[in-house]
């Protein structure tokens, strides 16, 4: 009992002292009027990748204002894929994050690619020592923020009319609207982690940067169901008609996916529909023991290839969704995003800490050499398991001929499994 007591205490002088800390800091917004906050590292993106680095850099001691354009629910409510790396697990439990993961994520040993009544077990644990951990990336961002709030970090949700200026000079600043009124952030960095859309990596001039993208002409029809798993682990499937994909969220809750033509809307697709292709797209042995039930949610997702160089432009850097994205085919997108984080996040460090500024001037170089080997191999996954509209004879014949082959070579199979659990860092 008296341990209980003297853990409550300290627990709650802990939140009192990130709650004083919030208020001296939103006082000293107050006292600046229109010239605004000032913080180390202004971080535009509420996201997963944002919260991570913000919770990473505020453990070493530098401050952070995060700065999001959507209410925290909404935020929260996202649903994505929750295929962790163990890297990115490692990184994860680093961060203090690793309580809810290590007592609620599933951890395999493997996967699975079939090929009509063909299986092909990808002993992940076996080939290559690691394997990954199923943990839903909306529980991720839960933790982040639960873990931020504990901190007292500044996190301001309903941003709008976000502009980076002087991103090449030595005192960069961040404008943006809250409810009516234009505020500033002086910063030392500003790390862009606002996805795809955001305005981070436009506000590079583009005449200096250079993009790569592929577009795939089909997306993925995507139904969350309150059903048991059909596999204990995660499935893709290559078929006649199409990929096909089975995981799961938790014993309770499965994830499935079917390849469908860009722009399907997914509430033309009825429950009864979905299940019956899906169905028709898995191995006999495994449709047989499938269970159904109503959707939770249903959504369809395009596929895309894409990356934006360089990284950094300045005191400006681009991390996850805002300078790459890749097909969810090998899992690679949540899983790239903290590999940013944890290359830029060491940078910043030594640089605020130290005044070291070769992790900056290497973070670019750094981080796109592990993206395009993912982005390799979530490529190869996408041409291995999909129909491309138009095909001729000989591509299905290669595709299936791929995957007879990985079903005899272990090597074969060994290169997939390193791939797939993440490249070292």
């Amino acid at each position: 009992m008296r341990s209980t007591a003297i853990e409550w205490q300290s627990r709650r002088f802990a939140a009192w002292v990130a709650f004083t800390e919030r208020i001296a800091l939103l006082c000293s917004h107050k006292q600046t009027g229109d010239a605004g906050m000032r913080t180390q590292v202004a971080i535009i993106g509420g996201g997963p990748s944002g919260l991570l680095l913000s919770q990473i850099l505020n453990q070493a001691g530098v401050e952070t204002v995060v700065l999001e354009r959507a209410t925290r629910e909404h935020v929260l409510g996202r649903i994505r894929a929750g295929v962790l790396e163990s890297g990115t697990v490692a990184t994860l439990r680093a961060a203090g994050l690793g309580d809810r993961l290590d007592r609620e994520g599933f951890y395999h040993e493997g996967c699975f690619l079939t090929d009509g009544d063909l299986s092909i077990p990808i002993e992940l644990d076996k080939l290559t020592g690691r394997g990954v951990t199923v943990y839903g990336q909306t529980e991720v961002t839960r933790d982040l923020y639960e873990a931020q709030d504990a901190m007292g970090t500044t996190i301001v949700h309903g941003v709008e009319d976000v502009v980076i200026q002087e991103a090449t000079g030595t005192a960069p600043f961040v404008e943006y609207t809250l409810k009516g009124a234009r505020h500033r952030l002086d910063c030392d960095y500003v790390a862009g982690c606002d996805g795809f859309h955001g305005v981070s990596r436009k506000t590079i001039p583009e005449d200096k940067r250079q993009e790569f993208e592929r577009v795939y002409p089909f997306g993925w029809l995507g139904v969350l169901s309150k059903t048991p798993p059909v596999s204990h682990e995660v499935m893709y499937s290559n078929s006649p008609r199409g990929f096909g994909l089975c995981s799961m969220r938790n014993a309770e809750l499965s994830r499935y996916y079917i390849q469908v033509p860009v722009g399907t809307d997914p509430n033309a697709w009825s429950d009864d529909q979905f299940w019956e292709e899906l169905s028709l797209r898995l191995p006999k042995e495994t449709a047989d023991r499938l269970v159904t039930g109503p959707s939770v949610e249903k959504s369809v997702a395009p596929l895309r290839s894409f990356v934006s160089e360089p990284l950094r432009w300045g005191r400006l850097f681009l991390v996850g969704d805002a300078a790459h994205i890749v097909p969810p085919t090998g899992a690679k997108g949540l899983n790239l995003a903290v590999s940013d984080v944890y290359y830029l996040s060491e940078a910043l460090i030594d640089a605020l800490k130290s005044g070291n500024e070769t992790g900056i001037d290497g973070y670019s170089d750094r981080a796109l050499n592990r993206i395009w080997k993912a982005m390799r191999f979530s490529w190869s996954m996408t041409t291995m398991l999909h129909q491309f509209e138009g095909e001729s004879p000989f591509e299905a014949q290669m595709r299936r001929a791929t995957l007879n082959h990985l079903s005899r070579s272990e090597t074969a199979r060994k290169d997939l499994a390193e791939n797939y659990i993440g490249l070292p860092y």
